[in-house]
């Protein structure tokens, strides 16, 4: 069902524009996502049990991006309208703000600069490392197996068993290698959707809008930050879950 609500939302987001009162259900969804990988993150035994990880994270990484789209689409063409953003990205905004939007805009850098340089960048530094270590010990795996099978320490099928585990553990390394290449990439679009949704969105409310230069700084400063904390949040959890399971290193004994 989630898989589902994600590509018929991803779909929806890139072609045609989407209510607020839509964007809030998908912005919310967003966290419930999150959240929900989080905690199968936290209690699956070992890092392999959870294979269909790499695949969830580009799909909720495509979700992420198609939902920027579609929010940022409201901030330029609704923002000047009572709610036309949606909801959700407004009350982000005002409770960030707190109306001071020097304040906010900081905070909301701090937590975009922790999620492109230590958590992103941790995280992708420790899958390359955890994919070249898992590679590199497969001829040596091999060989003890095969060793053990010779000796008659293992059977057949229990040698079977841990080379199926060992092209698991490879195979799973390597892709979420390749995941979290994705992860930095949406850090990166996110620095550009926010200076989007701040400078163009103060050029239509000044130039289209005839809004007040201070009224418009306004509106779309808040609009930008609550847009960017809705669709961070959830990144940045995606992010520390990635970086502690590939970390994690044994098999939680329960």
């Amino acid at each position: 069902v989630f898989v589902a609500i994600l590509a018929v939302s991803i779909v929806l987001a890139i072609l045609i524009p989407i209510p607020p009162t839509v964007v809030d259900f998908l912005i919310v969804f967003n966290f419930a996502f999150s959240i929900l990988i989080l905690m199968m993150t936290v209690l699956v035994p070992k890092p392999t049990d959870f294979y269909v990880f790499p695949p969830l994270l580009l799909l909720a990484t495509i979700y992420r991006l198609s939902l920027n789209i579609a929010s940022t689409r409201l901030i330029l063409l609704s923002a000047s309208r009572p709610f036309g953003a949606g909801l959700v990205i407004l009350t982000f905004g005002t409770l960030v703000t707190n109306q001071n939007l020097v304040v906010g805009f900081i905070l909301f850098l701090i937590l975009l600069t922790i999620q492109h340089m230590v958590v992103t960048s941790g995280a992708e530094r420790i899958a390359e490392v955890r994919a070249r270590f898992a590679l590199e010990a497969v001829p040596s795996k091999q060989l003890s197996i095969d060793a053990d099978l010779n000796a008659g320490f293992i059977t057949t099928d229990e040698a079977y068993k841990k080379r199926r585990a060992t092209a698991i553990e490879q195979e799973f390394y390597g892709t979420m290698d390749g995941a979290t290449k994705f992860i930095r990439g949406d850090a990166t679009v996110a620095i550009i959707s926010v200076l989007v949704n701040s400078l163009v969105g103060l050029l239509i409310g000044i130039g289209q809008d005839g809004l007040p230069i201070g009224q418009a700084l306004q509106t779309y400063t808040m609009l930008t930050i609550g847009d960017g904390l809705a669709s961070r949040i959830p990144a940045l959890i995606l992010s520390a879950v990635t970086g502690f399971l590939i970390a994690r290193s044994r098999a939680i004994t329960r």
